[in-house]
């Protein structure tokens, strides 16, 4: 049966980052994928946040996007406005009910977003919010919701001793990486050289690893927040 699949991300490249494989391979698989993305993703290099002074770049940043977002095979990227790394200035109503008319419009059956307990903030706040916007009021359409982990994020979050222990994963195939890969590339100003986490080689040895913990050659990982049958 095919289903209605939105990723709900705060920046430009944690989509690809937290679920680029998965995303390829339910598209592949005849799904209909589509992506939110919160945050601007540029302005928290800056003292004061000077949206103006970035218009060239930011454009560049949707471009990079909406490229990564063909490599995956998604139907529609949206991306917003909300501060970078600045989330949690903002009521967090606000960003609910944004997450909310996207739901609205679109009726996903399965969601995907971030873990609650990354080290950005903006992450944090965006699990929170879709959490809150995905409640399982009666007639709501989001059966399944799940979190995933973004490298130099996700494993970079030293308190509370709230770790990312994934119990859901989908298996991946050479192309689904390839795929995965390339749209990171399309993201060439938001990745690093090895070994930073956020390097392609360190994607590709976290997809390995993921992977290997189920017997398999690649696999992207999750938690379940929710899944009603």
């Amino acid at each position: 049966m095919k289903k209605t699949i939105l990723t709900i991300a705060a920046h430009p490249d944690d989509e690809i980052l937290g679920c680029g494989g998965t995303m390829a391979r339910l598209s592949e698989e005849g799904h209909n994928v589509h992506i939110l993305i919160l945050a601007e993703g540029l302005t928290s290099r800056q003292v004061i946040r000077d949206r103006n002074s970035k218009v060239t770049e930011l454009g560049d940043l949707a471009i990079s996007a909406k490229k990564s977002a063909e490599f995956v095979g998604a139907k529609s990227i949206e991306l917003l406005d909300f501060p970078d790394n600045r989330m949690d200035s903002i009521d967090r109503l606000d960003v609910i009910k944004v997450i909310e008319e996207k739901l609205d419009e679109l009726n996903p059956s399965l969601v995907f977003t971030h873990f609650g307990n990354d080290l950005n903030i903006d992450h944090r706040v965006v699990n929170e919010a879709v959490v809150t916007a995905c409640r399982p009021i009666p007639g709501h359409s989001v059966k399944e919701l799940y979190f995933f982990e973004v490298p130099s994020s996700t494993e970079w979050q030293i308190q509370n001793g709230i770790y990312f222990q994934p119990n859901v994963f989908f298996e991946l195939g050479n192309s689904h990486i390839k795929k995965k890969k390339e749209a990171l590339l399309s993201y060439d100003s938001e990745m690093r050289n090895f070994p930073h986490a956020r390097s392609i080689e360190a994607v590709e040895a976290l997809a390995k690893w993921r992977g290997a913990s189920i017997g398999a050659n690649f696999a992207e990982a999750f938690i379940a927040g929710r899944v009603i049958r």
